[in-house]
């Protein structure tokens, strides 16, 4: 296996960063084991018999891979940072406009965990729905970004990911709390 070697020049792109093709179904072994010899050619400690110039490049290759990293191993965030590359922006702060069966899904879902909060197995069987939810919306995303390379359907399906990711969350605090 060749050792992937931090690429400056690729700072602009996460992806060349790590070696990787620009795609939303990335390889997350591959990109731990970029990531991982990255941190270990740019570790600052190599670089502490260096001159100033080379331990400030080495912390800042070492911040950029961090970042880098943290941006693609989410999917979320890998697939905000796709559209961006290719200029879209998803607008998440102001658009939170999403079709209207996805709103009724939603509110059932509220309904549902509001109702059944004492009820472990009407729990756990909604938070099976809602995680065949997030993979058939990540199912689209990649197709959307991969596929046919829509970056604004991506960005609306990416909106919909999150909303399903913060009740997700709010469901498992639930959960737990019977647990």
């Amino acid at each position: 296996m060749s050792v992937v070697v931090a690429n400056p020049s690729a700072s602009e792109d996460y992806f060349r960063f790590f070696g990787l093709e620009q795609r939303f179904n990335i390889d997350l072994a591959t990109l731990d084991q970029a990531y991982l010899a990255i941190q270990k050619e740019v570790h600052p400690d190599r670089h502490a018999r260096g001159s100033d110039t080379e331990q400030r490049l080495a912390m800042q290759m070492a911040t950029l891979a961090n970042t880098a990293f943290q941006t693609l191993k989410n999917p979320i965030q890998r697939g905000l940072y796709l559209c961006q590359l290719h200029g879209v922006d998803a607008h998440l702060e102001t658009n939170t406009a999403m079709p209207a069966a996805f709103l009724m899904k939603q509110m059932d879902w509220r309904e549902n965990l509001e109702d059944q909060d004492e009820d472990l197995g009407a729990l756990e069987a909604l938070a099976q729905e809602v995680d065949q939810s997030k993979q058939d919306t990540l199912a689209e995303i990649t197709q959307a970004i991969d596929g046919a390379k829509n970056y604004d359907r991506a960005a609306e399906l990416l909106r919909g990911l999150l909303f399903i990711d913060k009740f997700a969350l709010e469901l498992d605090d639930a959960i737990s709390v019977l647990v």
